[in-house]
């Protein structure tokens, strides 16, 4: 594969700290050197691993040859995991939650994802009576909105057999509209709240027929644990009072909630973003932009963007901003209590790599992808 300027970058950002794991620098550092823009990258090791899986079937992955052999070196390295763990664990199909808007009803995804939260923060917002996109009222009532929703996936999201309640419950409109009138329209709640850390990668897709896939996957952060398995290329709240304590057979709570709209008039949209703490804050922005405020599916994902809370490697949980808003706009905003952070980018990383695929009707398929990502929109 030719080596895009984001893994350019990232690889040479992290190699020095990845010398005492050879896997990662034999794959991302050859010769000590760190991946080089447009370079060549050959994964010989990986290319094996896949002709394995084609040879011996996907179940390989886990019950067979390659799952033993990844759980054998895991276990050699230090990890937890082990090959019997590989043996015993098996997909799932769950309902999704939704939630009703004006005009469309959205899904996502249930624990342990925060699916909940994202669907909280628009039936939230839709409750507060914003009638135009990018001012005052638009950015606060998100942030607000966003609050509310974290507080409850804070305390609600865990491994699914261990749920203190319903999220559906959080969903009906008694429940948002109570929500929603918490949201004070003037004056920003203080937030000091618990990030979830994570990074991603989302892929949509809609075929002819208008069969529409949300799908996202992880590693977790730029390269997940590091650990590359030198004969697979395949990489890699300790609180016990916590309801999201690790213990065996749980489920960890992770970032990934692929969302889908289904609009009224017959439209389907596929949409998210990679982004840890801000991939349910950026689906709210775009969808939102595009949905209610009717902006164009690429100017929805390419307007400037902002992030409550922690991110990479930050302790921070202050209100981030690309630095394209209007500084009168952000004056409002910190005369409203918002503890404002201005970021020196136009298109930060941090504000997550959004894209969006809608089906309409007729037969048009609408696509958008992010500047601040390597990503694209292709027909097949």
């Amino acid at each position: 594969m030719v080596v895009t300027e984001s893994l350019a970058e990232l690889a040479a950002e992290k190699s020095p700290q990845m010398t005492d794991a050879p896997g990662f620098i034999d794959n991302f550092a050859p010769g000590g050197q760190a991946l080089a823009l447009e370079s060549l990258m050959k994964q010989p090791a990986l290319a094996a691993t896949f002709e394995q899986l084609a040879k011996a079937g996907l179940n390989d992955f886990y019950r067979g040859e390659l799952g033993k052999a990844i759980g054998d070196e895991l276990s050699r390295l230090g990890s937890p995991l082990t090959a019997k763990d590989f043996t015993v664990y098996h997909a799932t199909q769950v309902a999704p939650l939704d939630t009703r808007l004006r005009g469309a009803r959205i899904f996502n995804l249930p624990p342990p994802t925060p699916g909940l939260a994202s669907l909280m923060i628009l039936g939230i917002f839709d409750r507060l009576g914003v009638t135009e996109a990018e001012g005052f009222d638009y950015i606060h009532g998100l942030v607000e909105a966003t609050k509310q929703a974290f507080r409850v996936r804070n305390r609600m999201v865990t491994d699914p057999d261990h749920l203190p309640g319903l999220p559906a419950n959080y969903l009906t409109p008694s429940k948002l509209a109570e929500l929603s009138a918490k949201a004070d329209p003037r004056n920003a709640l203080p937030w000091t709240d618990p990030a979830m850390p994570g990074d991603t990668a989302w892929m949509g897709c809609i075929d002819s027929e208008g069969r529409t896939v949300s799908f996202i996957q992880s590693t977790f952060w730029e390269f997940g644990s590091g650990v590359v398995l030198k004969d697979t290329g395949i990489s890699f709240s300790l609180d016990p009072s916590s309801i999201k304590a690790l213990a065996p057979g749980r489920k960890p709570v992770h970032t990934l909630n692929p969302a889908l709209a289904q609009f009224d008039d017959g439209r389907v949209m596929s949409y998210c973003t990679m982004g840890g703490e801000g991939q349910p804050q950026t689906q709210a922005m775009v969808f939102t932009r595009y949905a209610l405020f009717n902006q164009p599916l690429q100017k929805a994902i390419t307007a400037p963007r902002w992030l409550l809370g922690q991110t990479w490697g930050d302790i921070t949980t202050t209100l981030k901003f690309e630095n394209r808003f209007d500084p009168a706009l952000l004056d409002q905003l910190k005369l409203a209590r918002h503890d404002i952070e201005l970021l020196n980018e136009a298109f930060s990383d941090t504000m997550g790599h959004a894209g969006a695929l809608v089906w309409k009707p007729d037969g048009i398929i609408e696509g958008g992808a992010d500047p601040r990502s390597d990503d694209c929109v292709a027909a097949l």
